[in-house]
């Protein structure tokens, strides 16, 4: 299943708050293989956040010897993402109460 759109950064920012990553086998990993990012919206998502300085992207040597980049967190991506979980929090409440009537509302 492809992320809502809109929620793809947050969830992209939320992956490299712990170092650096192979972000979409990350994805997969943790959401129990549920999310799956295809590489024509990760990677546009990826130069998007980087361009407003949320994640860094640097070329490395990877463990089997190959050139990939390398994307970290930022300190202004760290503070979006602070920002990106309090929507979010608020945007599930809204959907949670609206998806869960109240006692006097007859669910058909």
């Amino acid at each position: 299943m492809e992320p809502l759109y809109g929620v793809l950064d947050m969830i992209v920012l939320r992956t490299l708050l712990f170092g650096p990553r192979h972000v979409s086998q990350r994805l997969r990993q943790v959401s129990g293989d549920t999310l799956q990012v295809s590489d024509g919206s990760l990677y546009p998502a990826l130069k998007r956040l980087e361009l407003k300085g949320w994640i860094s992207a640097k070329w490395e040597i990877s463990e089997h010897n190959r050139r990939a980049k390398v994307y970290r967190l930022t300190a202004a991506g760290r503070k979006r993402l602070r920002e990106e979980k309090s929507d979010w929090a608020k945007f599930v409440n809204a959907v949670a109460m609206i998806m869960n009537p109240s006692a006097g509302e007859v669910d058909s």
